[in-house]
């Protein structure tokens, strides 16, 4: 999505779903927005030699559609956050709770809420991701499957159009919404324009992303409030404001 007219423009790295979704609410805050997902998705067959597990763990709306093929409808998911939620409803889930946060925050909700002796508890993931939070609900007595529902690379190249608008100097703040995919998109950039890319204004879902961040020669960083979309253009406002 190019950015129209003369709007101060917001680069969004955040790849499908949620991409779209992203770019109509930077837009409706009245900048120009740009899309540059930094990760591509790769939706992995899952395969669950299991008996009926007593709940599915969604570390990512990328699982979704993983859930969706393994598992009944019926069966209690948790969510990590209110999109993610969202996202097993309208895939016909009926029993979703969101964690409303991180890892962290779906561990501790899944241990006040499910009983360990209800049953084995799936966990579905990206590749490399999900192994903190399977250890943590272990430790809690939970017998636990993980499987990796997508896998996620960087892209290799960024579009000509945003690296232009970058040179231009029409893009004012860039969103990242996870340290891999902050490193990712770094990693693409072209030496010539990152001088460019670290005079803006970085909003990062987390600290670990604004680390990348800072390394990356960021001055201006906003850490997100909270680990989700909704704090990211919160933190983003509308142009001519800015946001603690």
């Amino acid at each position: 999505m190019p950015a129209s007219g003369s709007r101060p423009g917001v680069l969004v790295t955040r790849p499908e779903p949620g991409l779209s979704e992203t770019l109509e609410a930077v837009s409706a805050a009245g900048w120009g927005a740009y899309a540059s997902p930094a990760l591509l998705i790769t939706q992995q067959s899952l395969r669950v030699a299991s008996p009926r597990f007593a709940t599915c763990v969604l570390t990512s709306g990328q699982a979704v559609q993983a859930a969706q093929a393994a598992l009944p409808l019926t069966c209690p998911l948790y969510a990590v956050g209110d999109r993610t939620a969202q996202r097993a409803r309208t895939a016909g889930f009926a029993a979703v709770q969101s964690a409303q946060g991180d890892a962290e925050a779906l561990a501790a909700l899944i241990i006040q809420k499910q009983n360990p002796a209800e049953g084995s508890v799936l966990l579905l993931s990206g590749a490399r991701q999900g192994m903190a939070l399977a250890a943590r609900l272990r430790q809690a007595g939970f017998t636990v499957v993980r499987r990796v529902a997508y896998s996620a690379r960087p892209v290799r190249q960024i579009a000509p159009e945003v690296l232009q608008a970058l040179q231009d100097g029409r893009i004012k703040v860039c969103l990242f919404f996870s340290s891999e995919s902050a490193a990712g998109w770094i990693a693409a950039l072209p030496v010539s324009c990152r001088a460019q890319a670290t005079r803006t204004r970085a909003i990062a879902i987390s600290q670990a992303a604004a680390a990348v961040l800072k390394a990356a020669g960021w001055a201006e960083i906003v850490v997100a409030k909270t680990p989700d979309a909704r704090a990211m253009l919160a933190a983003l406002g509308r142009p001519g404001t800015t946001t603690d």
